[in-house]
């Protein structure tokens, strides 16, 4: 496949996947007239700025993000099994929001989700650090297995602090583990987007170090890569776009593993075309997720982390053997 073939792809899918989530909050429980949009006091008007709108951004948002974090992971690990969750970010980030719902969610103002968030992601992943380090050298298989004992050390941890709170704040942390944009905080799009949109930056900047890491350490450090810090800078810039969109939206599950597998194999495996592809369709697709959530059993709502686990569960299940009969990543 040629570079040329490669970007007419990325541009129809972007395309594809802009017009699809610009769409997504003219669709509802009622259809909004486009027309309806653009005129001053009309109810329709304000029920798709005020409420589907943002949730919309959010959606799209939060899925790129998890899209890019879980790419930047697969090609680490060069296993494409190896996503935030197993890796024990997304736990990291829920052991610290739950603690925050639990001493009581008016702490440090608005930024207190985010600021609990980003703090247990950053503890997860200093684990994991010091875990692979403690073993010797900074070897991929090493802290594939950390993040995996990391992840379940921390779910029972989250589980605890469950436990120990009340009807309501259990009532409100189980919900929210299982991943919703309801009740959104319109306030915080701003945070999530610069936050997204650093790490696409960050990203982007060291695509050539993640094509050289995904071939081979060894063929990277002869190329004059340096490979524990490039790792080191990956693995704390993708947990931090893991711990911002945990923080807003719960820990939503599959969309790391889901997105940026099915762009590698349509694409290849070169990351500064592959980044522009996962991002759109990864935020395309958790904004399509959330439009199936509001409107599956309407009125009522669906945590988003349903629909994602009722297709991630198939594919994380057809990726594994594929896998097994590939004997490799990609």
């Amino acid at each position: 496949m040629t570079n040329n073939t490669r970007l007419w792809k990325i541009i129809a899918l972007t395309l594809f996947s802009l017009g699809l989530t610009l769409a997504s909050p003219f669709w509802g429980l009622s259809l909004i007239p486009f027309e309806a949009v653009w005129q001053p006091g009309n109810p329709d008007g304000e029920v798709f700025w005020m409420l589907r709108a943002p949730r919309a951004a959010a959606a799209f948002l939060a899925g790129a993000g998890l899209s890019m974090s879980g790419m930047v992971f697969q090609a680490l690990f060069r296993n494409p099994l190896a996503t935030p969750f197993t890796l024990g970010i997304s736990s990291g980030a829920s052991l610290g929001a739950s603690i925050y719902f639990w001493l009581g969610a008016g702490l440090l103002g608005g930024l207190g989700g985010l600021a609990a968030a980003l703090t247990g992601a950053g503890l997860s992943m200093t684990l994991v650090y010091l875990v692979t380090r403690a073993k010797g050298g900074f070897s991929t298989s090493v802290m594939l297995l950390a993040g995996v004992i990391i992840n379940f050390f921390f779910s029972s941890l989250v589980m605890f602090v469950q436990y120990l709170s009340d009807s309501h704040d259990s009532l409100r942390i189980m919900h929210w583990l299982m991943g919703s944009l309801a009740g959104l905080e319109t306030a915080r799009l701003a945070d999530l987007g610069f936050i997204v949109t650093a790490g696409a930056a960050a990203i982007w900047i060291m695509a050539p170090e993640i094509d050289l890491l995904t071939a081979g350490e060894e063929l990277a450090a002869s190329r004059g890569v340096k490979v524990g810090r490039a790792k080191v800078e990956l693995f704390v810039t993708a947990s931090v776009i893991v711990g911002a969109v945990v923080s807003l939206s719960g820990p939503i599950g599959f969309v790391g593993m889901m997105t940026p597998h099915v762009c590698r194999l349509w694409l290849g495996w070169s990351h500064r075309l592959l980044l522009p592809a996962v991002f759109f369709a990864g935020g395309c697709f958790l904004a399509l997720c959330d439009l199936a959530a509001r409107l599956v059993l309407a009125p009522a709502e669906i945590p988003i982390g349903i629909i994602t686990a009722l297709l991630g569960g198939p594919f994380f299940l057809w990726t594994l053997f594929k896998s097994a009969q590939a004997g490799d990543m990609f």
